[in-house]
């Protein structure tokens, strides 16, 4: 790029431009997608969880999966769900000895 008022900065104009437009169309879908969220909370759809079942739809089965276990066992952990083979009365009881 030694070439500063020839060849080299017109590809340099040019790879500055590209990215511009780009930067400018980006801008232009994140506003369409912020209006689809207002839409749909308008007709009362929950965002926040349509937000969750986007990033969950972009992701492998096996790291659904993966993701799902670990959120039960940690809410499990804090007592905010039964555990397998538990009962809201076993939890009342105190521990079986």
């Amino acid at each position: 790029m030694a070439d500063v008022g020839g060849v080299a900065a017109e590809h340099l104009r040019s790879y500055i431009e590209r990215i511009e437009r780009l930067e400018e169309e980006k801008k232009g879908i994140a506003d369409d997608i912020k209006e689809i969220f207002a839409e749909a909370k308008g007709t009362g759809f929950d965002v926040k969880a349509m937000r969750a079942v986007l990033r969950l739809r972009k992701m492998d089965k096996a790291d659904v999966q993966e993701q799902e276990y670990m959120v039960d066992l940690y809410k499990q952990a804090l007592g905010m769900i039964e555990g397998p083979g538990e009962t809201p009365d076993d939890e009342a009881d105190g521990p079986a000895f």
